[in-house]
């Protein structure tokens, strides 16, 4: 049975660090934690044992592109037909784009994350293709499949009435059975009768229903245009979506809105800064108390490493808080770990405790810049980088596993 001695482990879903002096694993399980007192402060070093990170939102399709949206606007670089992206897809075979995938997932395991939330383009084909890259990998692909083109023409959406067509009800019923949901840009890409039928057979299916909304201000005021009402609103009332990801120029009212709703918003604070959009409301959303998870976004416009996404986060989270007190960082860590239970399910549980799923990080905080920390889990969000993840364990299966760890 592996097993770790002596370390430091972030525990349950409070991220609680512990003195642990044993941590134990048999096949997919966690079978000891066996916790000593708790531990913020480390004075000689230790190994950390962490949650496996969850990256809440990606689009891996487009990770054969790295920066190639640089110097684009958000439409320019990302609206379907005729964005940057799209074009570049339509040219790419599979034998082409498949390593560029399965390449940017074992990144993502070298950086600590088990799993990713993935909006997928190219329909049935590419849910299919991520699939593979998943099981080359051992990384946790939920893919939500995006239709392959787009179901109506701009009269029919400023009309709202027509519903989907057949074409695209086959399509749909295809990549479902493929993927594990549906997502689509934003909700002034389909008309309220399509978005309708595709929640029945989404819940009919037990599926996931993920939406861009409030990326900017367009995406409200176009939606208000055709419908009268904002796109967060037709998202929850309408599409009835799971989750909800930007929020970028969210209001006070429209994060009230979410958090009755009890959606889950999912924020990608460094793609919006990459595109010159505002920052997220970081800090009113998590003083309203809402839902939250963090993700890295488009391949196009950064790595998708949730290290540099954490860091980032938590200094723009201090600065809008405008105190030296808030917010907690476990807070912050919780938006890629624990945070991810109340939306997955299953045997997803994004925190460590003896009997759940063996899905960890060993960080090395014997190294010089950390054997000193004094706070440990504020240093997981501020100076852990990729040479100080020593592993990657999703269901006891190494993803990554740096040759100085020896388990």
């Amino acid at each position: 049975m592996p097993e770790i001695r002596d370390c430091i482990v972030l525990h349950g879903p409070d991220l609680a660090p512990h003195r642990c002096t044993r941590f134990a694993w048999e096949h997919d399980t966690i079978t000891a934690i066996d916790l000593a007192g708790p531990c913020l402060r480390i004075d000689n070093g230790a190994l950390v044992v962490i949650p496996g990170l969850t990256n809440g939102h990606t689009h891996m399709g487009d990770s054969f592109l790295p920066d190639g949206a640089t110097g684009l606007t958000l439409e320019e670089g990302f609206f379907r037909p005729h964005g940057y992206k799209y074009r570049e897809l339509a040219k790419l075979t599979r034998e082409a784009h498949l390593p560029h995938i399965t390449a940017h997932l074992a990144y993502m395991a070298r950086t600590g994350t088990v799993r990713h939330l993935d909006f997928r383009e190219q329909g049935a084909y590419g849910a299919a293709l991520l699939r593979e890259a998943s099981e080359l990998t051992g990384v946790q692909s939920v893919i939500l499949g995006q239709f392959d083109g787009v179901p109506f023409t701009a009269e029919e959406l400023r009309a709202n009435q027509a519903d989907l067509p057949a074409a695209n009800r086959a399509e749909l019923d295809a990549m479902l059975s493929i993927a594990d949901g549906f997502s689509e840009s934003t909700m002034n890409d389909l008309t309220d009768g399509a978005w309708r039928e595709i929640r029945e057979v989404t819940e009919r299916c037990g599926k996931l229903r993920a939406i861009h909304c409030l990326e900017n201000a367009a995406y409200r005021d176009t939606s208000l245009a055709v419908t009268g009402r904002g796109d967060l609103v037709r998202a929850i009332e309408v599409y009835d979506a799971h989750l909800i990801v930007h929020l970028t120029v969210a209001t006070s009212d429209e994060i009230a809105l979410l958090v009755r709703s009890g959606k889950t918003g999912v924020i990608n604070p460094r793609a919006n800064a990459n595109l010159g959009l505002p920052l997220p409301p970081v800090a009113a959303l998590l003083h309203a108390g809402a839902k939250l998870l963090l993700g890295t976004d488009n391949g196009l416009l950064n790595s998708p490493s949730m290290l540099a996404e954490l860091d980032f986060t938590y200094k723009i989270a201090k600065s809008q808080f405008a105190n030296a007190l808030d917010p907690d960082p476990a807070a912050i860590l919780k938006l890629a770990t624990s945070n991810v239970r109340g939306v997955l399910g299953g045997d997803v549980y994004g925190w460590l405790e003896t009997g759940l799923p063996a899905d960890f990080v060993v960080l090395d905080f014997n190294r010089r810049h950390l054997r000193a920390s004094r706070h440990a889990v504020a240093s997981v969000l501020t100076r852990v980088t990729p040479d100080d993840v020593l592993a990657t364990y999703r269901q006891g299966r190494a993803l990554w596993r740096d040759p100085r760890f020896l388990s």
